[in-house]
């Protein structure tokens, strides 16, 4: 074998290397690039008294990738019912930085006048359509960019 074919055949081996790499990093995200795949969700805010009795109750649907994201003043063990609701919903309880801190999934109407509470005091709970936390890949520890 010649040197020239020697360094050719180097050249050609390093080259399939980097791209073999370079494939398999781009199907393994890093935490940054996966919190950047959940910026194009959709954020209604309740932030008052009356939105948070309101909530989701009254609806019919919830299209995928939106949510109800309710902010409260202060943190607390607030408590969620599906006092009115015609569909069934996912409760998120998320911390002051957007982890998910619990999720119950498919909670139904029938399910009232049982109350669901999060595992620690919040400011942050998302309400979304039924499965879409299955949906986007989220589970507890996942970190949701909140809105500003």
């Amino acid at each position: 074998m010649s040197i020239k074919t020697a360094i050719v055949s180097s050249i050609l081996a390093i080259a399939i290397l980097g791209l073999i790499l370079f494939l398999y990093m781009k199907q393994t995200p890093l935490p940054e690039e996966k919190a950047a795949t959940y910026s194009a969700f959709r954020f209604e805010v309740a932030d008052s008294a009356a939105e948070h009795e309101q909530g989701l109750s009254g609806r019919t649907e919830v299209k995928p990738g939106n949510g109800l994201l309710f902010i409260f003043d202060r943190h607390d063990r607030y408590g969620f019912w599906m006092k009115d609701m015609l569909i069934s919903i996912d409760i998120i309880w998320l911390a002051d930085d957007g982890t998910i801190l619990e999720i119950e999934e498919g909670v139904s109407p029938d399910t009232y006048p049982t109350p669901f509470y999060p595992p620690r005091p919040v400011k942050f709970v998302l309400e979304t359509r039924v499965g879409e936390a299955k949906a986007q890949g989220w589970t507890v520890g996942t970190r949701i960019p909140l809105p500003e």
